[in-house]
């Protein structure tokens, strides 16, 4: 094999170039990135970056360089088309950049309000650039009022509030984190927040927006208007594929793949954000954002594509947020009407290890300041353990 392009230059990007050089392939590797900077990692964006506790070398992936690597950097260019049958990526400039193997990581697009219009102080946080626009202008402001209680938007928020800004947070929900979390955990998240003084406005949408160039006020669906200085959008994220839409690739929901990452288009994988992998033994192909899966497929895309392997990837969905002292994560994939058993402490504590059980299996946990306990509990579940062996274990 010659030449392999990465699309993405990316965490998920990077691992696999990583892997592939590591494990021996001496050929080209071209990596094309439409950030015109090298892969960052993103989760400090919302948080550190953001309070201004780091700058940017403290985000960078490789300390080191990436001298090493003998990679063929195309940043700041946008790929348009992917050619299946040429074997090549289309840039925008119309170049096309030939592959015997290409490995699609292009990630998410950050999804706005369509009501926004084009006022100025309404933000988006996904990318770099993002981040440094929306830091300079917290600088300048008194009041913030972020829309949507996800892991963005609640991280904003606690960044914006630590930083000495008066916060709103509005969410269509009935507690933040809800999703992830269920309602007796979200519940939990919600009155931390009121405890710091950030003003939530739970089960009620945005309306519309207020301002003739720049964004003065929120308007709530409930009739409500909030003054405000800016506004952060943090309503999820869609699969960067739009342009594959004529590529031949399936891509709703993602770019579907098997359980190695490689897609019906010969020469082609895809892992991260971006895919949707199904899983080793069958069952419906699943897309995940999460930093453990895009370093996990990329590490499994490398050595597929050199080794051949079909041996799928299964993997339990783990996720973290740090909102002011509480780390909270999450393994597997609860719901709001699993079983739940709480041990390792308690709800009125804060710090605990909660398990949801599901047709008496495992199917989740989540662990508030005990993350230690929570990676057994990942194992029980990616084993296929029952509810009660996994409460038994965990007494």
């Amino acid at each position: 094999m010659k030449r392999i392009v990465v699309v993405g230059a990316s965490l998920c990007g990077l691992r696999a170039l990583e892997t592939l050089r590591s494990e021996g392939y001496a050929g080209e590797l071209v990596a094309i990135g439409e950030e015109p900077v090298l892969p960052y990692d993103r989760p400090p964006l919302s948080k550190q970056f953001l309070k201004g506790e780091w700058e940017e070398d403290k985000i960078a992936l490789r300390a080191q360089g990436v001298e090493d690597l003998s990679v063929e950097w195309r940043l700041g260019e946008r790929a348009e088309r992917l050619d299946a049958a040429g074997r090549a990526v289309v840039l925008a400039s119309g170049e096309r950049v030939p592959y015997d193997a290409v490995l699609l990581a292009t990630g998410s697009v950050a999804r706005q309000l369509p009501i926004a219009g084009d006022r100025s102080g309404i933000h988006l946080l996904r990318h770099l650039a993002h981040a440094r626009v929306l830091r300079e202008e917290l600088a300048r402001a008194a009041r913030v009022t972020v829309v949507g209680a996800g892991f963005i938007g609640t991280e904003v928020a606690a960044s914006c509030h630590e930083r000495g800004l008066e916060v709103t947070l509005v969410e269509p929900l009935a507690a933040p984190l809800i999703r992830a979390l269920g309602p007796t955990l979200g519940d939990l998240v919600a009155d931390r927040f009121r405890e710091e003084g950030v003003d939530l406005r739970l089960g009620v949408g945005v309306a519309g927006f207020e301002g003739p160039g720049r964004v003065e006020a929120v308007r709530l669906a409930d009739g409500k208007t909030l003054p405000t200085d800016l506004v952060i959008v943090g309503i999820g994220v869609r699969p960067a594929t739009d342009w594959l839409a004529d590529s031949g690739l399936d891509v709703t929901d993602g770019v579907l793949c098997d359980a190695t990452g490689a897609t019906a288009l010969p020469g082609v994988f895809a892992a991260g954000d971006v895919a949707r992998w199904a899983a080793p033994g069958g069952g419906p192909a699943r897309r995940h954002e999460h930093w453990t899966h895009a370093v996990e497929q990329g590490v499994h895309v490398a050595r597929r594509i050199l080794h051949g392997s079909s041996e799928g990837l299964g993997l339990v969905p783990y996720v973290w947020s740090d909102l002011f002292e509480m780390r909270i994560a999450i393994a597997g994939e609860p719901a709001a009407d699993d079983t739940m058993h709480v041990a390792h402490g308690s709800l009125e504590e804060r710090c605990f290890l909660a398990l949801f059980g599901r047709d008496d299996r495992l199917v989740g946990a989540g662990a508030f300041r005990r993350s230690r306990q929570l990676h057994p509990a990942r194992r029980l579940i990616a084993e296929g353990a029952s509810f009660a062996d996994a409460v038994a274990a965990n007494g």
